[in-house]
């Protein structure tokens, strides 16, 4: 389905992406997909400064990926109690390059990119596209006010394929830790309500 046509869903749900608070290893750029790298200090307190802006929505879903990173920060934004593990909000799976940086990478490979790269014992592109358009078509079944606590590249490629149908879109979004974005509709068509958003804002 084309996302930048025009739609007659009888659902509109509207979706919070909420990306992780900070880790030792987003700090550092290592890509962590499948590593249960537990949030820092600083990225508990970042989660804990959600819970005014979350409690102010009411939420008729909450979706949680299964790392620790995303189940503390769901629980630390105060949410944790209406959460339900939804496995496709799982980071991309970075294969070889689990815990590696880009820039370490493109010191033997210097056209490296993990949008336009194989990823050898990981997904490719093509792969998180698949996963992200099987979870859209269930938020689409679904009314209402949706959170989805998430991470990086995975709420990048989500948003990139709910408004234009391609995961390399993903490229062009920035998202940083405990970041707050909402995707939603303008009549009929998808679009992006929010990007990139942090509290408390200054």
């Amino acid at each position: 389905m084309n996302a930048t046509a025009t739609e007659n869903h009888v659902n509109q749900p509207e979706i919070w992406l909420i990306r992780h608070g900070e880790t030792e290893w987003s700090l550092s750029g290592q890509h962590t997909g499948r590593t249960d790298i537990p949030l820092t200090d600083h990225g508990r307190e970042q989660a804990r400064s959600l819970r005014p802006v979350l409690a102010a929505q009411p939420f008729d879903l909450v979706l949680c990926s299964p790392m620790s990173r995303a189940r503390d920060t769901c629980a630390e934004a105060g949410l944790g109690a209406q959460a339900e593990e939804e496995p496709r909000l799982s980071e991309w799976n970075y294969g070889i390059y689990e815990g590696r940086t880009t820039k370490d990478i493109r010191a033997e490979d210097p056209d490296w990119a993990v949008w336009t790269s194989p990823i050898p014992e990981g997904e490719n592109v093509e792969d998180i596209q698949a996963r992200a358009e099987s979870l859209i078509q269930r938020l689409l079944a679904t009314n209402g006010r949706i959170a989805l606590f998430s991470h990086a590249h995975f709420l990048r490629v989500l948003g990139a394929c709910w408004m234009a149908d391609s995961a390399a879109l993903g490229a062009h979004l920035l998202l940083d830790t405990a970041s707050v974005s909402v995707l939603g509709f303008d009549r009929e068509t998808r679009a992006l309500k929010q990007w990139n958003v942090r509290y408390p804002q200054s």
